[in-house]
C-alpha cells in the first residue's frame, strides 16, 4: 500500500471516527485527497497529523479534525454550489469538489492562490474555481449559493456572505475574538440565520472589509 494512503486511513480511524465524525462521504473525502501534497516540503511528514500546519505568507492548513468536522456541518448531499472564503492550500476546497456540484474559492493572498489554483488543476478538480480577492465580500456575480464556509476567523458572519446564501442554506464558520472562536452553523430561515454553535477552535483572522482590518 502507498505510504500516505496508510497514512490518510489512520488519519480517518484514529483522529475523526472516534471524535465522532459520521458522515460517510465525508470520510471517504478525507481518506482521498492527498493531504500531504497541499503543505510546504518542509513539514510534509507531518501532513497527516492531529494539528494545523504552516503554509507561508503566516497562513496555515486546518488540522484534518476540523477540516472534517465543518465539512460535515455543510450537510452536502453532492449538487451544491459552494462558496469557501479563504482557499490557503486548496486543502478544503478539493475535500468540497469531492463532495459537491461546483467550489468557488476566494483567497486575499494572491502567491497563496496560484499555488492553489496549479494544485488543484495538476490533480484534476475541474469543478473548482479560485478567485483573488476580498473574501469578506462574497462572489456575488455567482450567487446564491447553497453553502458557505468561512475557513478564517471572523467577529461576525460577514453581511454579503448573509445575501449571497440561499434561502435554507448553510454557513459554517468560526466566530468570536481574534484569538479564540466557537465553530457555528447557521441556516438561512426567512432572510434570518438560526445559528447553532459547536466546538471551540483557533483560525487565522479572516481580513476584509467586512471583516478584521489587518
Amino acid at each position: 500500500m502507498d505510504e500516505y494512503k496508510r497514512l490518510r486511513d489512520m488519519m480517518v480511524d484514529y483522529q475523526l471516527i472516534p471524535r465522532g465524525i459520521k458522515d460517510e462521504r465525508v470520510l471517504a473525502a478525507m481518506r482521498k485527497v492527498p493531504r500531504h501534497l497541499f503543505v510546504p516540503d518542509f513539514v510534509r511528514h507531518s501532513a497527516y497529523d492531529d494539528m494545523a500546519l504552516p503554509i507561508g505568507d503566516d497562513q496555515t492548513i486546518s488540522q484534518p479534525y476540523m477540516v472534517a468536522v465543518m465539512t460535515e456541518l455543510l450537510e452536502l448531499k453532492g449538487d451544491e454550489k459552494i462558496l469557501e472564503i479563504g482557499t490557503g492550500s486548496g486543502y478544503q476546497a478539493a475535500i468540497l469538489a469531492e463532495l459537491s456540484r461546483e467550489v468557488y474559492t476566494i483567497e486575499r493572498i494572491f502567491t497563496l492562490a496560484e499555488e492553489a489554483r496549479k494544485r488543484l488543476t495538476t490533480l484534476g478538480y475541474e469543478n473548482v474555481c479560485v478567485i483573488v480577492g476580498d473574501g469578506t465580500k462574497g462572489f456575488e456575480e455567482k450567487s446564491p449559493f447553497d453553502r458557505i464556509i468561512i475557513t478564517a476567523a471572523t467577529p461576525k458572519i460577514p453581511e454579503p456572505l448573509i445575501n449571497q446564501l440561499k434561502e435554507g442554506g448553510i454557513i459554517v464558520a468560526p466566530v468570536g475574538e481574534r484569538f479564540s472562536q466557537v465553530l457555528i452553523k447557521c441556516k438561512k430561515e426567512k432572510g434570518m440565520l438560526i445559528e447553532e454553535y459547536h466546538t471551540p477552535c483557533v483560525f487565522v483572522p479572516l481580513i476584509g472589509e467586512y471583516g478584521w482590518k489587518g
